[in-house]
């Protein structure tokens, strides 16, 4: 039977006018954004919508990307597309959970401004890096960081052919060198504040379990895998403990997709800004469907593709 996954971009992929048209065009998705608003004390609007430089900090962008991901969805619900599993990258995993239904909206937005915060804050900015590492197995990877000198590994399996690897400038710049030298195709510095999903951020993750305290988690109504595992979540009484270990752990991207296409999914709608999970799933299995909705246009195309 055909299955249908909702998945969502971590923050990277954020810019100035995301989910405007989405505002201005739906119900649903404008009260998203006041709910957000009313709930972490910021105007989601003006963060979303103007221009400005708070837009790429991480404090700020975590909770803009999780409002325009959520408002983004509330459009494809309303054409009448339920997802039959979902799963989200980083920061994208806190949309899949509220998709889920695990956790309300406005108590997930509260959490994700509270993740940025402590993400942001937890490492002097220039003091840890990132680097996307191309054309090299995993495995290679993880023999050659062994012989680094300071903390590092890898933060992202993104996709065949491109792993991120995190921790200490130096060691990330070393690593790049010995990574070269081992024949990895290239190796690209990332423009990030902070060396994210790696152990410099356990303080963060440990914060962020603190907060997890008090909210609410709900059974698990459509299932979701979660970047710490690479799988299924089969209890949500697990959600929070993998939500902590998740900012200071690999996301597993690949095994979520894998996960997933092994659950029976052929169609993937990825929901948010840009195209990068689609260009991942692209690379993990090229015959299943791939869709995206960033757009307000691109309702339409998904109404076609799925021929309603």
């Amino acid at each position: 039977m055909s299955k249908i996954a909702f998945m969502f971009p971590g923050q990277g992929a954020q810019y100035v006018g995301m989910g405007k048209e989405f505002y201005d065009n739906n119900a649903k998705s404008k009260e998203i954004y006041e709910i957000a608003s009313d709930a972490v004390g910021l105007d989601l609007k003006a963060l979303c919508f103007e221009e400005n430089e708070d837009i790429n900090i991480t404090e700020y962008t975590q909770i803009a990307m999780l409002t325009t991901e959520v408002a983004m969805m509330q459009a494809v619900l309303d054409l009448g597309i339920k997802p039959d599993v979902t799963g989200g990258l980083s920061l994208g995993e806190y949309s899949a959970l509220v998709a889920s239904g695990v956790m309300s909206f406005e108590e997930c937005a509260k959490v994700v401004r509270k993740r940025g915060i402590y993400m942001q804050d937890e490492v002097p900015v220039g003091q840890g890096g990132m680097a996307a590492i191309i054309a090299m197995d995993a495995d290679k990877i993880l023999e050659v960081l062994e012989k680094v000198d300071g903390i590092v590994g890898i933060a992202n399996y993104n996709c065949p052919g491109q792993i991120a690897i995190s921790g200490e400038k130096a060691a990330v710049d070393q690593a790049c060198e010995l990574l070269k030298e081992a024949g990895a195709k290239r190796c690209i510095p990332l423009n990030v504040s902070g060396p994210f999903h790696s152990p410099m951020l356990k303080g963060a993750g440990d914060k962020l379990a603190k907060e997890l305290e008090a909210v609410s988690v709900n059974e698990i109504e459509t299932p979701y895998v979660t970047n710490v595992t690479g799988d299924f979540v089969k209890d949500h009484n697990e959600v929070k403990n993998l939500l902590a270990k998740q900012v200071y752990s690999s996301v597993k991207w690949i095994q979520c997709v894998e996960a997933m296409l092994a659950d029976g999914v052929d169609t993937f709608i990825e929901i948010g800004p840009g195209k990068t999970l689609s260009s991942f799933v692209k690379k993990i299995n090229k015959e299943v469907t791939i869709l995206n909705v960033d757009k307000y246009e691109d309702l339409n195309k998904v109404k076609e593709a799925l021929g309603l």
